[in-house]
């Protein structure tokens, strides 16, 4: 069987850059879209927001539960194994939480309840978004004492951003709250982005070479780390899926699409701002 070939001098370097340039631009639309309404550029989960969780381990079926809850602000009831349920309602006051503790005590006495107050979500916000910002003033840091040269050290930047940008507006469209757990998937996310960014442009600026060779041998290796962590991601996800965890399910859909997005980043805007940026332009179509 043939090896697949990256041959960076059969596309156009602008046409390469255009894609994903397009998705970060939609993404950043949707992103500032949620921050108007929510607050926050991801919706909000019961973290951030506050609310009560409610673990029952019990019999009932999901109907009888929300009817047995009908007089609250019931938001979500996810189904678990072996009969287990996981609710989310939405914020109460201390006099509200003490009467709807006293509720489910009553009809569920083996419940579990962890509530988060408004107050307390909001210091978890500031201390995301510090977390964020300070994730990616270490990544520009390292990466400008890496390459001391600005417009690749820009580029390496601007696909992190980008790759954690999409992935949050993917996570709006298919509803994924931003929990402590998916913040986490997306600090990973900056460190895997990275990464593979390094890898292709230290390859190509300080390796010794033709660039389509270059860029070959960085393509076959972050193909394949990415897709070694692709699969162990996606059994993961399968069996959060097949377990209905969903703590475990939201991290691993948040690494899935964010992996999605590297790759498009890594190796279509940054190999194409590369090939732009040495100057060694070969019409699209060349040399196989």
């Amino acid at each position: 069987m043939k090896k697949f070939k990256y041959d960076i001098n059969r596309y156009d370097p602008k046409k390469m850059m255009a894609v994903p340039a397009a998705l970060f631009a939609v993404a950043a639309i949707i992103v500032v879209i949620t921050f108007i309404l929510t607050g926050m550029p991801v919706t909000p989960g019961i973290d951030f927001a506050g609310g009560t969780a409610v673990t029952l381990q019990t019999d009932d079926s999901k109907e009888e539960i929300e009817a047995y809850f009908a007089g609250y602000d019931l938001q979500s009831i996810e189904e678990g194994i072996s009969g287990s349920y996981y609710l989310k309602f939405g914020p109460m006051s201390n006099e509200e939480m003490m009467e709807f503790n006293d509720y489910i005590l009553a009809g569920y006495p083996d419940a579990g309840i962890d509530q988060i107050g408004a107050n307390f979500g909001e210091t978890l916000q500031s201390q995301a978004y510090l977390a964020l910002l300070f994730a990616f003033l270490g990544m520009a840091v390292v990466v400008f004492i890496a390459f001391r040269k600005l417009l690749p050290a820009l580029t390496v930047v601007f696909a992190g951003i980008a790759d954690i940008t999409i992935t949050a507006a993917v996570m709006n469209l298919f509803g994924i709250e931003l929990s402590l757990a998916t913040t986490a998937a997306l600090l990973m996310l900056i460190g895997y982005s990275v990464d593979s960014n390094i890898l292709l442009t230290t390859k190509v600026l300080k390796r010794q070479g033709k660039l389509e060779e270059k860029m070959e041998g960085a393509f076959h290796t972050g193909f394949v780390m990415t897709s070694t962590t692709f699969c162990a991601i996606l059994a993961m996800f399968f069996v959060s899926l097949i377990g209905n965890v969903p703590t475990l399910y939201s991290i691993a859909a948040v690494l899935l699409i964010g992996l999605i997005c590297d790759l498009i980043f890594t190796w279509g805007f940054n190999a194409g701002m590369l090939r732009l940026y040495i100057g060694k332009t070969v019409p699209a179509g060349g040399r196989k």
